[in-house]
């Protein structure tokens, strides 16, 4: 039997019957903070376009560069692409994602991979004949 997820008690059903002062009595303090604080117009935008992307399942994908946007539930289900500084990533957004911030799930940087050593990086390497 697989286990059915649930945020703070509540299932996805309960999560987006909830008026929007409830879900912030249920989000922790940080996000109840950015969200009382209030939308700004990009975001107000993007919002608008997951809205009308989980209605019309519209085959253009979503692109973003905003990354401190926090997932709410109505917003399941929904892939969009952040910008990691270099490409736009995809992100699915599931029930777990709820609470959480867009930019958490794309990672900006990668591994780094040194090669060898150059010459005259090191005292030994004075001596290592070139040809």
């Amino acid at each position: 039997m697989v286990k059915e997820f649930a945020y703070n008690g509540l299932t996805e059903k309960e999560l987006n019957s909830l008026s929007l002062e409830k879900l912030l009595a249920v989000f922790p303090a940080r996000a109840r903070r950015s969200l009382t604080r209030g939308i700004n117009d990009n975001k107000r935008k993007l919002i608008k376009e997951i809205k009308t992307a989980k209605t019309d399942k519209s085959s253009t994908p979503i692109k973003t560069h905003i990354r401190d946007l926090i997932i709410l539930p109505y917003m399941v289900g929904v892939t969009v692409n952040v910008f990691s500084g270099k490409e736009f990533m995809p992100v699915n957004i599931t029930t777990q994602m709820v609470g959480h911030y867009l930019g958490e799930y794309v990672i900006t940087n990668k591994r780094v991979n040194h090669g060898a050593p150059g010459v005259g990086a090191s005292r030994s390497s004075l001596y290592v004949p070139l040809k």
